[in-house]
């Protein structure tokens, strides 16, 4: 990985980040280790962030349709939609233990995804890694003996109706369904505008020079913490989640196909986002506009250095970034 060097700029910036590790959408539980269904699972430590052009006019809500579900006696997981990128799981009874949903993609590049389950309530999580087969369970922790039970688990061969199915509706960690003022500033920033690439660049730069990196935010924010991203906008400041969180979500309620990208900035676990247009296919990291061509952007580096062009030609040399999960 390249080395910076001589560049005084990039030493704020990955203290900034290091904060930001803590508060990115990262699993903050230990891995599970083999499973056996309705046993309970082992955990060990973990470090706690093609297709036709798609055809997007209105608000895609990820639905529990009801026609392929798995059930046990405290949880279900909906595995209707998978051709639209996502399933959906619901823990059906009270609890104050932890409840986690677990899947295991055919990617290489993880070995699985985890999210915290919040009980009676449907939501929805993302088939990020494209075709294949998956894993999807719920798993519930017994505080007793520190290991989870798995609850409910199934397995499904995946075939996405486009490559995009995934990156263009609401789910858990980019959930801006009902997010009534985060859907209205996009509406206003975009306007009648129809380029893609214009689009992206009109939100990335209001959440550029609108937002401030929130150091104290960083220093105290929760594992399994998710953005509420009307209130991110409303107080105009957040740690590289909320700033991603924030862009995507307004892209996607405007038709752009982009992904939230949980990896590596250098040693620094970081979140920023990658943009699909008809124009320059994905980038593949998220990009910025230098006045002549799009470069990889994030906007946390860009928002918290005011854009400083050494930081700008960090973010635009792709060696210094490495993705782990995408949702």
């Amino acid at each position: 990985m390249k080395k910076i060097k001589q560049i005084l700029p990039f030493a704020l910036a990955l203290a900034l980040l290091a904060g930001c590790a803590a508060g990115a959408a990262v699993p903050e539980d230990p891995i599970f280790a083999e499973q056996v269904e309705l046993e309970e699972v082992e955990l060990e430590a973990e470090a706690v962030a093609l297709a036709d052009v798609p055809a997007l006019h209105d608000l895609l809500v990820p639905v529990a349709s009801g026609t392929q579900v798995k059930k046990s006696a405290k949880a279900q997981i909906d595995y209707s939609n998978i051709t639209d990128g996502y399933v959906m799981a619901q823990y059906t009874t009270a609890t104050e233990n932890r409840v986690k949903v677990k899947i295991v993609s055919p990617s290489d590049n993880n070995d699985y995804y985890q999210y915290n389950l919040t009980p009676g309530v449907w939501t929805a999580f993302p088939l990020s890694d494209g075709n294949g087969e998956y894993k999807v369970s719920v798993l519930e922790l017994n505080p007793a003996t520190g290991k989870y039970a798995v609850l409910v688990s199934v397995t499904v061969n995946v075939t996405l109706k486009d490559e995009f199915a995934p990156f263009v509706r609401p789910n858990q960690y980019v959930d801006y369904a009902g997010q009534t003022n985060t859907i209205a500033k996009a509406e206003e920033l975009i306007g009648n505008e129809t380029d893609t690439l214009k689009k992206v660049e009109k939100v990335y730069k209001y959440v550029v020079e609108n937002l401030t990196y929130d150091k104290e935010k960083a220093a105290t924010v929760q594992s399994g913490y998710l953005p509420v991203l009307d209130t991110v906008l409303a107080e105009k400041k957040g740690i590289c989640f909320d700033y991603a969180a924030l862009m995507v979500g307004m892209l996607r309620s405007q038709g752009v196909p982009c992904k939230l990208v949980v990896g590596y900035a250098g040693t620094a676990y970081h979140a920023w986002v990658n943009v699909w247009s008809e124009e320059t296919g994905w980038v593949t990291a998220a990009i910025y506009f230098d006045g002549t061509t799009w470069q990889r952007m994030d906007p946390t580096f860009a928002s918290s250095s005011n854009s400083s062009d050494a930081i700008m030609k960090y973010i635009g040399d792709g060696s210094n970034y490495s993705v782990k999960y995408l949702y």
